[in-house]
């Protein structure tokens, strides 16, 4: 039977060591590389020509850039209001749409690219989706604190607890806040990890009764409308947690501009 890890095997293409530190181009990051260059072809090629009657692929740039748009006004408050002379200004919210616009598009595009049979899926490694983690943590920090000071210890700090619990309340929302780089990297990571070896899984059991022949071979339908309901699945697993990432990156910039809720 195929060995279902053997796809996740980090390959050395370019060996690379910078200053002591092993940086050597691999097939993890080739594949990150390529969706890089993939969003940035289509963003520029469907853009180009900007119409009034958007072409196909503008289309779709706009419904992406609309669906990402809207899950930060959604998440992070409020809407957009005029100002009187008829044009319409974002709240301060939206300089954070980039951001999270980037995180989601290069994620999608990774986990679509690893459901191509035989090429490779960067968010099943831990490394990636934390590194993507830890950005978002890190941004939160300084956003909270740039913006609100010492305020954004509010956060840890709920309002209407009584005082005899609120030590042991602090200590649960430190551990909870502390731990959210780890829950946030683990879900994308053990997603992937966990729909690409089930895959394999079945794809295994087909080769394996097809190779077994005569009435075995009959029975290898089994796994493989096993396998095909799975990939379907898988597809929509794909997206959704490109989705579960951006949105929760939104809802933890919320807490960094407005600690106090």
């Amino acid at each position: 039977m195929p060995d279902p890890i053997h796809q996740f095997e980090i390959k050395r293409i370019v060996p690379l060591d910078l200053f002591g530190l092993d940086a050597t181009f691999t097939n993890s990051a080739l594949f990150m590389l390529l969706a890089v260059v993939l969003i940035a072809g289509f963003l520029i090629f469907s853009m180009q020509g900007r119409s009034l009657v958007p072409t196909r692929l503008q289309s779709l740039a706009e419904m992406l850039y609309e669906f990402v748009a809207n899950m930060v006004r959604d998440t992070m408050g409020g809407h957009s209001h005029d100002d009187g002379h008829g044009h319409s200004h974002e709240h301060g919210y939206m300089k954070f749409f980039p951001l999270v616009f980037t995180i989601f598009i290069f994620i999608l595009t990774l986990n679509m690219l690893g459901m191509i049979p035989g090429f490779f899926t960067s968010t099943s490694h831990l490394a990636v989706t934390a590194g993507l983690a830890l950005l978002v943590f890190v941004t939160v920090l300084i956003v909270g604190f740039a913006k609100n000071g010492l305020g954004f210890l509010n956060l840890f700090v709920p309002s209407g607890v009584p005082i005899y619990v609120l030590p042991l309340v602090v200590a649960i929302e430190i551990i909870s806040f502390l731990s959210r780089p780890i829950s946030h990297s683990v879900r994308l990571f053990a997603n992937m990890l966990a729909g690409h070896i089930t895959l394999k899984v079945f794809a295994g059991f087909i080769i394996m009764l097809l190779g077994a022949g005569g009435a075995y071979g009959v029975l290898s339908i089994l796994p493989l409308s096993m396998a095909t309901a799975l990939t379907a699945l898988e597809f929509l697993v794909a997206f959704l947690q490109a989705y579960v990432f951006a949105m929760l990156t939104c809802m933890y910039l919320n807490d960094a501009l407005h600690p106090g809720h």
